[in-house]
């Protein structure tokens, strides 16, 4: 896999994530009802970004969850699902507005899992998607309502978003798969 470029740097990817703040508070009219569900990995530092921008903008804390959608995807064996479900949702979804937030949007089948993930823990009022990144290539009807970037990619190539907590460092880069 070799490096093509670097995409965004850790300003741009801050920037992206307080304009989809100020995107969502806008669309949802302020904050309340609302709470935010990471997608492991790298969609939970991106919802604790988002949370703290919250804060910073409208004085209020609202939760952020934790969700694993490894046993809800449908791109792999049951053999490869080896690990406990690491969902970390301490607060009610019903009836909740809820902002689930990932780092890459590609062909939808991870928000759709998420999705799913999430229906089996109650049924909330609205969920909406949130991504850093919209790469394109779509397998599925979805969406996100609030977008950091639009990269439009070739099927060879990769993107991957890294953060601080998880990388050492953040930014998204773009590599290429073929050799």
């Amino acid at each position: 896999m070799k490096l093509k470029s670097t995409l965004m740097d850790k300003d741009g990817v801050l920037r992206s994530l307080r304009r989809i703040t100020h995107e969502i508070i806008e669309k949802n009219r302020g904050t309340d009802n609302l709470c935010l569900v990471g997608v492991l990995s790298r969609g939970v530092p991106l919802a604790e970004i988002i949370k703290e921008n919250i804060k910073n903008i409208e004085g209020v804390s609202i939760n952020v969850g934790v969700l694993d959608i490894l046993h809800y995807r449908d791109d792999l064996e049951k053999s490869q699902i080896n690990r406990e479900n690491k969902t970390d949702i301490p607060f009610s979804i019903e009836g909740k507005n809820v902002i689930l937030v990932d780092d890459v949007l590609f062909t939808g089948r991870s928000a759709r899992a998420a999705m799913d993930a999430l229906m089996s823990l109650g049924r909330p009022s609205k969920i909406q998607l949130a991504v850093l990144i919209d790469r394109g290539h779509r397998e599925l009807p979805i969406c996100a309502n609030f977008t950091g970037k639009n990269f439009p990619t070739a099927k060879s190539e990769l993107i991957k978003v890294l953060v601080d907590e998880i990388d050492g460092e953040t930014c998204v880069k773009l590599y290429d798969t073929e050799e």
